[in-house]
């Protein structure tokens, strides 16, 4: 397989979809939203850049199954599988917020094999494969060398399942919230896993959350010099329901903490 063939295409498909995306949002129509879960939204705009997404991406590897966030594609015993959030920031979409982004990422049964995430209202175009360097608009990227929590910019989830997170998350708050560089809630995980991957913060907080949202990021963010694991610590989390990720040098200090309130969010 030529990943750097195919990730070459991949970007092309998530700049066609990003701008398809942004059109879209110039004449939104907002009664054509629908609710699937206590605030978790999708629009139209989901549906239809699923399926252009999984139109092509069929015919780059036509032997690929798909994980899709709106359910297009399905998954057998294939050895490949393509991963794709068609939107991710739906949330943010909706109210003409950012970040939201196109992420789409390829991996066999084993591994990520390469990630792709166009972040729209930036312009900014994240990708990697398992043999390259991490890169954002042609400039390679890497994560920062903060070390100190004290001084840590750090990104936090918050998921739709509030009743269970919500333990854990005021802990968490009250642990960090002025005893660290700055705390964000922005609403896009794969944008903010590859703004992790290029330095702007050291760290992203969240659990409950979807294989699509961190898929691509993941390899991004690896082949960056950064970290994932669960919240216990296990770096095979790539079908895990929490993710931790960092630049690396604050993960282990950080999470001692999240450990600490782990059994809250479980309990809850």
């Amino acid at each position: 397989m030529d990943l750097d063939w195919l990730t070459g295409e991949v970007r092309k498909l998530a700049e066609e979809t990003g701008r398809y995306l942004i059109a879209e949002r110039n004449s939104f129509d907002g009664t054509r939203v629908e609710q699937k879960a206590a605030h978790d939204y999708v629009s139209y705009v989901d549906k239809a850049s699923e399926r252009r997404i999984v139109d092509r991406l069929r015919e780059l590897l036509p032997e690929a199954g798909f994980i899709a966030e709106e359910g297009t594609g399905t998954l057998q015993d294939e050895k490949y599988c393509w991963v794709v959030d068609p939107l991710d920031g739906t949330s943010n979409y909706i109210h003409d917020n950012a970040p939201y982004c196109v992420s789409i990422a390829l991996r066999s049964r084993e591994e990520v094999l390469l990630g792709v995430v166009y972040e729209c209202t930036r312009n900014e175009l994240f990708w990697a494969h398992k043999d390259s360097k991490a890169f954002l608009n042609g400039r390679e990227i890497h994560v920062s060398g903060m070390s100190t929590l004290e001084h840590a910019f750090i990104e936090l989830g918050f998921p739709y399942k509030a009743e269970q997170y919500r333990p854990f998350a005021l802990k968490l708050i009250e642990e960090l919230y002025g005893h660290v560089g700055g705390l964000r809630l922005m609403g896009a995980a794969a944008a903010e896993l590859c703004y992790i991957a290029a330095g702007r913060f050291e760290a992203r907080i969240e659990a409950f959350i979807g294989p699509w949202d961190i898929a691509a990021g993941h390899i991004i963010l690896k082949q960056a010099g950064g970290l994932m694991t669960d919240f216990s610590g296990n770096p095979d989390c790539l079908n895990a329901r929490e993710v931790f990720a960092s630049n690396g040098n604050i993960h282990d200090e950080l999470l001692n903490v999240i450990r600490k309130y782990k059994v809250l969010q479980e309990n809850g």
